[in-house]
This record gives structure tokens, C-alpha cells and sequence, in this order.
């Protein structure tokens, strides 16, 4: 699995990234984590406003930061 945060640096990115390595750490299973500072990456999503959280590929949320628990029915999904 291949989990991407997408953020220019802001808090909300930081704190999705935050949320989202301890989701991966609760799940005990292997993620590739890669954080996207890139606007240029960021905008091949389509994505509008950050930050945005992409799993195998998919834009799964955008715009807002989500719980632990979130991010791991996601994950599951």
C-alpha cells in the first residue's frame, strides 16, 4: 500500500502527515509513506485545497485534517 500526503508545508499538512504515521503505526501493516511538497505533483492530482491524503493512487481526502481512526477505515477500504 502507498499512502501519499499532499501539502505545501502548512500546519494542517503537518498534521495530517503526524495522523497518518500513527494510523500506520496502530495498523501494524507495511505502508509506503511519501509526503508531496511538489505544487506541480500536487496538481496532477486535481486536487484544489490541502491538505489531501492519496492511497494507491486515489485522492481519498482534501481539504481537511482526519482523525486516527479515519484515516485507518480508509486504509482498510
Amino acid at each position: 500500500m502507498k499512502i501519499e500526503v499532499l501539502g505545501t508545508g502548512c500546519a494542517k499538512c503537518k498534521s495530517l502527515e503526524a495522523v497518518v504515521k500513527e494510523a500506520i503505526a496502530k495498523s501494524g501493516i507495511f505502508v509506503q509513506l511519501e509526503k508531496v511538497e511538489d505544487i506541480m505533483k500536487i496538481m496532477e492530482y486535481q486536487v484544489v485545497s490541502t491538505p489531501a491524503l492519496v492511497i494507491d493512487g486515489k485522492v481519498v481526502s482534501s481539504g481537511k485534517v482526519l482523525s486516527v481512526d479515519e484515516v485507518l477505515a480508509l486504509m482498510k477500504k
